[in-house]
């Protein structure tokens, strides 16, 4: 997959499981896993940036005598899954149309 576009992917679903809940970086890697491989070197990048963009807001609680951090998504980070979501509507429509002319092509 190009990594442009499983960037766009990753961000997406970082964004999603933070919807839910409050979560820390080793947990969201569990939580993303079934949907898209992704390795803490890719992970902490992304947490980076989205805090960058203000998408993210970073926060630490004591676990086990050591500081955790935790990331919770902001509005910001709301509307750019949205908007992802909007977007992904328009590649649905290109891929639909890619897959229909392959099968017109092969009858």
């Amino acid at each position: 997959m190009d990594i442009q576009l499983k960037r766009g992917f990753l961000e997406a679903c970082v964004l999603a499981v933070l919807t839910k809940e409050d979560s820390y970086g080793y947990r969201l890697i569990k939580d993303i896993e079934p949907g898209i491989e992704i390795s803490e070197s890719t992970l902490y990048p992304i947490l980076k940036r989205l805090e960058s963009g203000g998408m993210l807001r970073v926060y630490s609680v004591e676990h086990n005598g050591r500081l955790r951090k935790y990331y919770s998504i902001t509005g910001a980070g709301r509307l750019r899954l949205e908007s992802f979501l909007e977007e992904w509507k328009e590649v649905t429509a290109v891929y639909n149309f890619i897959i229909s002319r392959i099968e017109e092509g092969s009858q």
